[in-house]
Protein backbone atom coordinates (compact mmCIF):
# COMPACT_ATOMS: atom_id res chain seq x y z
CA UNK A 1 0.00 0.00 0.00
CA UNK A 2 1.11 3.54 -0.87
CA UNK A 3 0.89 5.46 2.58
CA UNK A 4 1.72 8.74 0.65
CA UNK A 5 -1.33 8.23 -1.35
CA UNK A 6 -3.30 6.54 1.74
CA UNK A 7 -2.30 8.29 4.92
CA UNK A 8 -2.94 5.87 7.90
CA UNK A 9 -3.32 5.53 11.40
CA UNK A 10 -2.59 2.78 14.00
CA UNK A 11 -5.11 2.95 17.42
CA UNK A 12 -4.35 0.06 19.28
CA UNK A 13 -5.79 -3.05 17.49
CA UNK A 14 -7.25 -0.86 14.86
CA UNK A 15 -5.38 0.15 11.77
CA UNK A 16 -7.80 3.56 9.61
CA UNK A 17 -6.50 4.35 6.23
CA UNK A 18 -8.16 7.65 4.80
CA UNK A 19 -9.17 6.45 1.37
CA UNK A 20 -10.05 9.90 -1.07
CA UNK A 21 -13.06 9.31 -3.31
CA UNK A 22 -12.41 12.61 -5.21
CA UNK A 23 -14.41 16.06 -5.00
CA UNK A 24 -17.49 17.99 -5.28
CA UNK A 25 -17.57 21.41 -5.78
CA UNK A 26 -19.87 23.91 -4.06
CA UNK A 27 -19.96 27.77 -4.28
CA UNK A 28 -18.96 29.85 -1.30
CA UNK A 29 -22.21 31.45 -1.30
CA UNK A 30 -23.79 28.25 0.49
CA UNK A 31 -22.23 29.24 3.38
CA UNK A 32 -23.89 31.70 5.69
CA UNK A 33 -22.32 34.35 8.70
CA UNK A 34 -19.75 35.04 6.39
CA UNK A 35 -19.05 37.03 3.09
CA UNK A 36 -17.97 34.84 0.49
CA UNK A 37 -15.16 37.30 -0.92
CA UNK A 38 -13.65 36.92 3.30
CA UNK A 39 -14.60 33.10 2.37
CA UNK A 40 -12.57 33.09 -0.48
CA UNK A 41 -9.65 35.07 1.42
CA UNK A 42 -9.18 32.81 3.84
CA UNK A 43 -9.25 29.41 1.32
CA UNK A 44 -6.51 31.18 -0.50
CA UNK A 45 -4.67 32.09 2.82
CA UNK A 46 -4.66 28.54 3.70
CA UNK A 47 -3.11 27.62 0.13
CA UNK A 48 -6.35 26.18 -1.28
CA UNK A 49 -5.91 26.71 -5.03
CA UNK A 50 -9.78 25.90 -5.48
CA UNK A 51 -11.60 27.87 -3.20
CA UNK A 52 -15.00 25.87 -3.84
CA UNK A 53 -13.78 22.79 -3.99
CA UNK A 54 -14.29 20.56 -0.86
CA UNK A 55 -12.48 16.81 -0.73
CA UNK A 56 -14.57 13.50 -0.05
CA UNK A 57 -12.80 11.11 2.29
CA UNK A 58 -13.78 7.90 3.44
CA UNK A 59 -12.24 5.52 6.03
CA UNK A 60 -11.52 1.98 5.90
CA UNK A 61 -10.88 0.35 9.38
CA UNK A 62 -9.50 -3.15 10.06
CA UNK A 63 -8.87 -4.93 13.37
CA UNK A 64 -10.60 -6.95 15.58
CA UNK A 65 -12.12 -9.33 13.40
CA UNK A 66 -13.29 -6.49 11.11
CA UNK A 67 -13.01 -4.67 7.78
CA UNK A 68 -15.12 -1.77 8.10
CA UNK A 69 -15.55 1.17 5.52
CA UNK A 70 -16.82 4.74 6.86
CA UNK A 71 -18.88 5.84 4.75
CA UNK A 72 -18.83 5.38 1.24
CA UNK A 73 -18.12 8.98 -0.84
CA UNK A 74 -20.42 9.96 -3.65
CA UNK A 75 -19.85 7.15 -5.94
CA UNK A 76 -20.04 9.59 -9.50
CA UNK A 77 -23.30 11.09 -8.08
CA UNK A 78 -24.08 14.63 -9.86
CA UNK A 79 -19.93 14.04 -11.39
CA UNK A 80 -18.85 14.42 -7.68
CA UNK A 81 -15.87 11.62 -6.19
CA UNK A 82 -16.58 8.34 -7.90
CA UNK A 83 -12.96 6.85 -7.36
CA UNK A 84 -13.24 5.10 -3.92
CA UNK A 85 -13.49 1.38 -5.51
CA UNK A 86 -10.57 2.30 -7.09
CA UNK A 87 -8.46 3.78 -4.59
CA UNK A 88 -9.49 0.63 -2.12
CA UNK A 89 -8.40 -1.48 -4.88
CA UNK A 90 -4.61 0.64 -4.63
CA UNK A 91 -5.16 0.17 -0.93
CA UNK A 92 -5.39 -4.12 -1.68
CA UNK A 93 -9.27 -4.02 -0.84
CA UNK A 94 -11.92 -5.67 -2.61
CA UNK A 95 -15.59 -4.55 -2.70
CA UNK A 96 -16.50 -8.41 -1.17
CA UNK A 97 -14.06 -7.87 1.93
CA UNK A 98 -15.65 -5.14 3.48
CA UNK A 99 -18.26 -6.53 6.13
CA UNK A 100 -19.80 -3.19 7.44
CA UNK A 101 -20.59 0.21 6.23
CA UNK A 102 -20.88 2.44 9.36
CA UNK A 103 -22.54 5.30 7.68
CA UNK A 104 -22.48 9.39 9.36
CA UNK A 105 -25.73 10.12 7.13
CA UNK A 106 -27.41 9.28 4.23
CA UNK A 107 -26.69 12.69 1.86
CA UNK A 108 -25.49 11.43 -1.58
CA UNK A 109 -21.83 12.49 -1.05
CA UNK A 110 -21.48 9.83 1.51
CA UNK A 111 -23.46 6.89 0.03
CA UNK A 112 -23.49 7.49 -3.61
CA UNK A 113 -20.45 4.62 -3.40
CA UNK A 114 -23.28 2.32 -2.32
CA UNK A 115 -24.94 1.74 -5.33
CA UNK A 116 -22.77 0.11 -8.51
CA UNK A 117 -23.20 1.26 -12.17
CA UNK A 118 -25.98 -1.07 -12.72
CA UNK A 119 -27.83 0.09 -9.77
CA UNK A 120 -27.09 -2.82 -7.52
CA UNK A 121 -25.61 -3.06 -4.38
CA UNK A 122 -22.13 -1.96 -4.30
CA UNK A 123 -20.84 -3.91 -1.46
CA UNK A 124 -22.71 -7.23 -1.70
CA UNK A 125 -21.39 -8.74 1.83
CA UNK A 126 -21.51 -5.52 3.99
CA UNK A 127 -23.76 -4.67 6.71
CA UNK A 128 -25.02 -1.32 6.54
CA UNK A 129 -25.04 0.25 9.74
CA UNK A 130 -26.60 3.93 10.70
CA UNK A 131 -28.49 6.15 13.42
CA UNK A 132 -32.41 4.73 12.93
CA UNK A 133 -33.47 8.87 13.13
CA UNK A 134 -31.40 9.50 9.81
CA UNK A 135 -33.80 6.21 7.90
CA UNK A 136 -36.78 7.05 9.18
CA UNK A 137 -36.03 10.94 8.54
CA UNK A 138 -35.27 10.16 4.39
CA UNK A 139 -38.34 7.44 4.73
CA UNK A 140 -40.77 10.11 5.44
CA UNK A 141 -43.31 10.81 2.83
CA UNK A 142 -43.81 14.49 4.29
CA UNK A 143 -40.67 15.10 4.34
CA UNK A 144 -40.14 14.19 0.67
CA UNK A 145 -43.45 16.30 0.06
CA UNK A 146 -41.75 19.62 1.57
CA UNK A 147 -38.38 19.56 0.14
CA UNK A 148 -37.05 21.24 -1.92
CA UNK A 149 -36.44 20.40 -5.73
CA UNK A 150 -32.69 19.95 -5.46
CA UNK A 151 -33.36 17.83 -1.97
CA UNK A 152 -35.75 15.79 -3.49
CA UNK A 153 -33.19 13.81 -5.37
CA UNK A 154 -31.12 13.21 -2.30
CA UNK A 155 -34.43 11.67 -0.77
CA UNK A 156 -35.26 9.71 -3.58
CA UNK A 157 -31.41 8.29 -4.03
CA UNK A 158 -31.14 7.38 0.04
CA UNK A 159 -33.89 5.55 -0.39
CA UNK A 160 -33.01 3.85 -3.36
CA UNK A 161 -29.51 2.67 -1.16
CA UNK A 162 -31.47 1.89 1.88
CA UNK A 163 -33.90 -0.14 -0.35
CA UNK A 164 -30.69 -2.13 -1.44
CA UNK A 165 -29.13 -3.26 1.50
CA UNK A 166 -32.52 -3.53 3.62
CA UNK A 167 -32.06 -7.16 4.37
CA UNK A 168 -28.70 -6.25 5.93
CA UNK A 169 -29.78 -2.85 7.56
CA UNK A 170 -29.15 -2.21 10.98
CA UNK A 171 -29.78 0.81 13.27
CA UNK A 172 -28.25 2.15 16.44
CA UNK A 173 -28.90 4.10 19.71
CA UNK A 174 -26.28 5.49 21.18
CA UNK A 175 -23.42 3.00 21.82
CA UNK A 176 -21.23 0.20 20.27
CA UNK A 177 -21.61 -0.34 16.69
CA UNK A 178 -18.91 -2.91 16.66
CA UNK A 179 -16.31 -3.86 19.27
CA UNK A 180 -14.19 -0.21 20.00
CA UNK A 181 -16.30 1.53 18.03
CA UNK A 182 -19.36 3.53 19.41
CA UNK A 183 -21.32 6.05 17.90
CA UNK A 184 -21.10 9.57 18.88
CA UNK A 185 -24.39 11.50 17.80
CA UNK A 186 -23.46 14.83 16.57
CA UNK A 187 -26.92 17.01 15.78
CA UNK A 188 -27.65 19.54 13.23
CA UNK A 189 -26.43 18.60 9.55
CA UNK A 190 -29.13 16.15 9.45
CA UNK A 191 -31.61 14.14 11.68
CA UNK A 192 -29.46 11.43 12.86
CA UNK A 193 -25.63 13.04 11.99
CA UNK A 194 -23.51 10.81 14.05
CA UNK A 195 -19.29 10.36 14.10
CA UNK A 196 -17.77 7.45 15.12
CA UNK A 197 -15.06 7.19 17.74
CA UNK A 198 -12.41 4.12 18.08
CA UNK A 199 -10.76 3.22 21.19
CA UNK A 200 -8.16 0.47 21.60
CA UNK A 201 -5.12 -0.03 23.81
CA UNK A 202 -5.69 3.65 25.59
CA UNK A 203 -5.68 5.18 21.99
CA UNK A 204 -8.72 7.05 20.64
CA UNK A 205 -9.43 8.66 17.28
CA UNK A 206 -13.20 10.28 16.31
CA UNK A 207 -14.21 10.39 12.69
CA UNK A 208 -16.98 13.40 12.84
CA UNK A 209 -18.30 13.26 9.74
CA UNK A 210 -19.20 16.47 8.58
CA UNK A 211 -19.15 18.30 11.21
CA UNK A 212 -17.11 21.17 8.66
CA UNK A 213 -17.29 21.31 4.74
CA UNK A 214 -14.48 23.60 4.67
CA UNK A 215 -12.11 22.92 7.05
CA UNK A 216 -10.15 25.91 6.90
CA UNK A 217 -13.18 28.43 6.64
CA UNK A 218 -15.00 26.57 9.23
CA UNK A 219 -12.22 25.73 12.15
CA UNK A 220 -11.19 29.54 12.35
CA UNK A 221 -15.39 30.33 11.97
CA UNK A 222 -17.46 27.68 13.78
CA UNK A 223 -20.23 30.03 13.49
CA UNK A 224 -20.26 29.77 9.69
CA UNK A 225 -22.80 27.14 8.24
CA UNK A 226 -23.96 25.56 4.90
CA UNK A 227 -27.27 25.65 3.06
CA UNK A 228 -26.71 21.02 3.66
CA UNK A 229 -27.03 21.95 7.35
CA UNK A 230 -31.18 20.64 8.00
CA UNK A 231 -30.67 22.69 11.41
CA UNK A 232 -27.81 25.44 11.01
CA UNK A 233 -27.73 27.13 14.33
CA UNK A 234 -28.06 23.61 16.02
CA UNK A 235 -25.14 22.64 13.80
CA UNK A 236 -23.01 25.69 14.60
CA UNK A 237 -23.59 24.88 18.20
CA UNK A 238 -22.32 21.06 18.32
CA UNK A 239 -18.80 21.98 15.83
CA UNK A 240 -18.30 25.03 18.74
CA UNK A 241 -18.89 22.39 21.63
CA UNK A 242 -16.69 19.34 19.56
CA UNK A 243 -14.15 21.47 18.76
CA UNK A 244 -13.71 22.96 22.54
CA UNK A 245 -14.10 19.13 23.40
CA UNK A 246 -11.17 17.49 20.99
CA UNK A 247 -8.96 20.39 21.53
CA UNK A 248 -8.61 20.19 24.93
CA UNK A 249 -8.35 16.01 24.52
CA UNK A 250 -5.72 16.63 21.98
CA UNK A 251 -8.01 13.85 20.81
CA UNK A 252 -7.06 13.00 17.06
CA UNK A 253 -9.44 13.52 14.12
CA UNK A 254 -10.79 12.50 11.09
CA UNK A 255 -13.47 14.01 9.05
CA UNK A 256 -15.51 13.05 5.78
CA UNK A 257 -14.11 17.01 4.56
CA UNK A 258 -11.04 17.11 5.74
CA UNK A 259 -8.34 17.27 2.85
CA UNK A 260 -6.78 13.80 1.21
CA UNK A 261 -4.00 13.77 4.55
CA UNK A 262 -7.48 12.59 6.71
CA UNK A 263 -6.29 12.91 10.00
CA UNK A 264 -5.63 15.98 12.32
CA UNK A 265 -5.48 17.07 15.45
CA UNK A 266 -7.20 20.48 16.46
CA UNK A 267 -5.78 23.60 18.76
CA UNK A 268 -7.38 26.08 21.05
CA UNK A 269 -5.54 29.81 21.34
CA UNK A 270 -7.75 31.93 23.31
CA UNK A 271 -11.06 31.77 21.93
CA UNK A 272 -9.46 30.67 18.35
CA UNK A 273 -9.39 27.51 16.81
CA UNK A 274 -6.88 25.97 14.41
CA UNK A 275 -5.95 22.47 13.10
CA UNK A 276 -3.06 20.97 11.92
CA UNK A 277 -3.02 17.73 9.57
CA UNK A 278 -0.73 14.84 10.78
CA UNK A 279 1.64 13.86 7.92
Amino acid sequence: MNNMRFPSQQIGEFSITAISDGYLCASLDLLSNIDPIEATRLQQEAGVNEPSSIHINCYLVRGRGHTALIDAGAGGFKQWGGKLKANLALAGVQPAEIDTILLTHAHPDHVGGLIDASGESAFPDAELVIHPREVSFWEDDGNLSRASERARGNFLFARKVFDKYRDRLRTFAENEVLPGISAVPLPGHTAGHSGYRLESENRSLLVWGDIVHFPQIQIARPDVSIAFDQDPLLCAATRLKLLDVVSSDNLLIAGMHLSELGFAHIKRTGKAFEMSYET
